[in-house]
């Protein structure tokens, strides 16, 4: 008898997550860029972080992968465009057009930024969070994903990982997010959509 678990017994977020990462890193090895940006949109608990460090952890190359994720850049609870924005013209834009880029963390605690860090464009960069598949991001990268997920799954893992820090938030920035996606259609506009149970 075989040792290895039976398939109807795997994780089915695990899977999820392994499947999505295969049809990312297919469509990065496609563009055949040596430096390509990818950015991982979708709602709050959807996987976004997960899938994120899985792909670069799998990178389809050699040499270190920049990861950036906005939970560090938005500016509050109230800043997911604000923190977006903050995040193409200190991170994607300079990337884009081969200059070195730096940003600013922010200390959610102190209310204001942090230390600096800078983002060479000659990496591979990923940049994740809500909000963050715009019109004008689009026009910067190289492949574009939108991560989904049941309301209730993602409220229990964003609620799991957080906890009382973010519960008292979870419509507010909810709000943003249904803001977000009636105003620029991120599901529609990316290059990859993947579903996490």
């Amino acid at each position: 008898m075989s040792s290895a678990p039976s398939r109807s017994n795997a994780d089915p977020v695990d899977q999820a997550l392994a499947a999505a990462v295969a049809a990312v890193t297919a469509r990065i090895v496609a563009v055949g860029a040596s430096n390509p940006a990818v950015v991982i949109d979708g709602r709050s608990g959807a996987g976004k972080s997960s899938l994120a460090r899985r792909l670069v952890s799998a990178w389809p190359g050699r040499g270190r992968v920049q990861l950036v994720a906005l939970d560090d850049v938005y500016p509050g609870w109230d800043g997911l465009a604000e923190g977006v924005h903050y995040a193409r013209e200190t991170i994607l834009l300079p990337h884009a057009r081969g200059l070195l880029g730096v940003w600013q963390r922010w200390d959610w605690e102190a209310g204001t930024r942090a230390e600096a860090y800078a983002v060479d464009p000659s990496l591979p960069l990923v940049v994740e969070g809500a909000g963050i598949l715009t019109p004008e991001v689009a026009r910067l990268v190289d492949v574009s994903v939108w991560v989904e997920a049941p309301t209730p799954s993602r409220r229990h893992r964003a609620l799991s990982r957080d906890g009382d820090t973010y519960r008292p938030h979870w419509q507010r920035w909810a709000l943003q997010e249904d803001a977000h996606i009636e105003e620029h259609s991120p599901a529609e506009r990316a290059d990859v959509r993947v579903r996490i149970p």
